[in-house]
């Protein structure tokens, strides 16, 4: 009787030695998490495996532990995994350059507060000229733009410059007009020497922000590769894995990729090109180009400036500025040029438009070329105010709309004032938008707005500012549900730049780039939503950051 039960025993124990070594050896195991995947169903599973970068597959903890074995394996304990934040519109080099050399002139609340800033940020890093970034007059006791006088006075023989939240405005002293030959008679197209009393006030709008910055020197490479670098660490912590910046340069492309090709850089990156003679003769007449991290397949362009410096291209005059309509950037001539030289080439168009007589212009202009129904992907960057009459171009000519809903909250106090009762209903409009292609990209802007997604997704869903106003959110109506929201951070945003197979969610075949928070964004109370913690952050299955 002994023999009969010995036989069954060894081999149960041969199977199951049998069983564990026909298991899939893979790089990475999460199991034990709630796990948003945002695939088509927003489905929701407990664990997934990781082999060569890559999402091999999800499933439950027992599917997959049956399946796969590692030596790294992830216990989540139950925490919330969502694919790796994607902002699809930010200024990542900019920001980086930022790190390197500007006085951080956020959330400043007076111009003496700000002078305060400059001189112990010239007393720390000294330099042949005192730069900063995001200053914003509308946040002071009395909203109105600077002058020189207070710069001349700290900084009489050291030229100063001082870029507007927003990007669209200049301030600076009297040394840094002098070095650009600027005088109360100077004109430039698509911009605005503000003066007082025949003399520039040294608050210089748009284009005219060109004739100060053309004479500030180039920031070295070796400052703009650790820039590139303290850009990306703050992403990560922010809990991003993927960027789309705006506006890059042949240089600044070819040091990201050549980055990225060294594994210095992990931040996947979609750079939007500037339309400069060298962009188009090296990147856009050659075709697109795609590695691993990076993509270029657009070409970014500006058709306004903004509301907060009142440079938005409106249809009527400003509200609270009559005979100030604001300023289209480039002629008619020049926008049918780019079109024409990306849509031969296969390239997007991706343009800036604020006011709505910005966004008109490149509704028409794009639907030019465009024709009807496409795949083509060209994008309104902002699409801030839109007469009622515009919205439904969007479908008509499958033009994508670009929205930041932090530029919501953060103009809520003063848009008003600037366009009115009526024309404020087409502005901020996200759930209008969505509606005429059923999906959209969003982002931040960022350093114009804070980098963290997590205020991105607050915004779109409460309307309201980190203490709660106005109760019920600012035109709630408008707002996004929290699934669209995610969405529009992670799946919308990879495919407004053609990358939804490669990233976006957490799918077998995709780039294991994931987060994992400690809050559920589904459930979440507003301030539970500002509360939430990026626990960690992988991209290509590897850790990136912990908190």
């Amino acid at each position: 009787m002994k023999s009969i039960f010995v036989v069954p025993v060894v081999l149960l124990i041969s199977l199951i030695m049998s069983s564990c070594n026909q298991k899939t050896a893979v790089d990475l195991i999460v199991s034990n998490g709630t796990i948003y995947t945002i695939d088509d169903d927003f489905s929701k599973v407990e664990s997934f495996a990781v082999a060569d970068g890559k999402i091999l597959e999800t499933g439950t903890n027992d599917d997959i532990l049956k399946k796969y074995k590692s030596e790294t394996v992830i216990d989540a304990t139950g925490k919330f995994i969502y694919p790796g934040f994607i902002d699809a519109h930010s200024h990542f080099n900019g920001y980086g350059i930022n790190l390197m050399e500007y006085a951080d002139l956020r959330g400043t609340k007076s111009t003496k507060e700000i002078y305060d800033i400059l001189k112990k940020h010239y007393e720390k890093f000294g330099g042949e000229w005192i730069l900063g970034r995001s200053w914003d007059q509308n946040d002071w006791a009395i909203k109105e733009f600077p002058n020189k006088n207070g710069l001349d006075e700290l900084f009489p023989d050291v030229p100063v410059y001082l870029i507007r939240v927003d990007g669209h405005a200049g301030w600076c002293n009297s040394k840094a007009l002098e070095i650009a030959g600027i005088k109360g008679n100077t004109k430039i197209e698509g911009g605005n020497i503000l003066v007082e009393n025949g003399k520039p006030t040294g608050v210089l709008i748009d284009n005219a922000m060109s004739l100060v910055w053309r004479h500030i020197p180039d920031i070295s490479l070796e400052q703009q590769k650790k820039g590139l670098l303290a850009a990306q660490k703050n992403c990560f912590a922010a809990g991003l894995t993927s960027v789309s910046d705006c506006g890059v340069s042949k240089s600044t492309a070819l040091l990201m990729d050549k980055m990225q090709k060294e594994g210095k850089l992990k931040m996947r990156i979609n750079a939007m090109l500037s339309p400069s003679k060298s962009n188009i003769e090296h990147f856009v007449k050659k075709g697109k180009y795609k590695t691993e991290r990076l993509t270029v397949n657009t070409i970014k362009l500006f058709a306004d400036g903004a509301l907060g410096s009142r440079g938005a291209l409106m249809i009527e005059e400003y509200s609270d500025d009559p005979g100030n309509s604001g300023l289209q950037i480039a002629e008619q001539d020049y926008y049918d040029l780019i079109c024409q030289l990306a849509y031969d080439n296969n390239y997007a168009v991706a343009t800036h438009c604020i006011g709505d007589s910005a966004n008109r212009l490149m509704l028409n202009t794009y639907g030019k070329f465009l024709k009807g129904k496409n795949d083509r992907r060209w994008r309104i960057e902002h699409s801030q105010i839109i007469h009622p009459d515009d919205f439904s171009k969007f479908a008509q000519y499958s033009i994508v709309p670009s929205i930041q809903t932090t530029h919501c909250t953060s103009d809520m106090y003063w848009a008003k004032d600037r366009v009115g009762e009526e024309r404020i209903k087409g502005a901020y409009s996200y759930q209008t938008l969505l509606g005429q292609l059923g999906w959209l990209p969003n982002g931040t802007d960022f350093p114009v707005e804070n980098i963290e997604p997590l205020f991105t997704f607050y915004a779109a869903v409460f309307r309201t500012d980190h203490k709660g106003w106005p109760a019920g959110g600012w035109r709630i109506d408008e707002g996004l549900t929290r699934e669209q929201t995610l969405r529009s951070m992670t799946i919308w945003a990879a495919k407004a730049s053609f990358d939804e197979n490669e990233k976006g969610s957490i799918e077998s075949g995709k780039w294991a780039d994931f987060i994992i928070l400690d809050t559920d964004l589904m459930t979440a109370s507003p301030k539970q939503v500002l509360n939430t913690k990026i626990l960690s952050t992988w991209s290509a299955g590897e850790s990136v950051f912990e908190l």
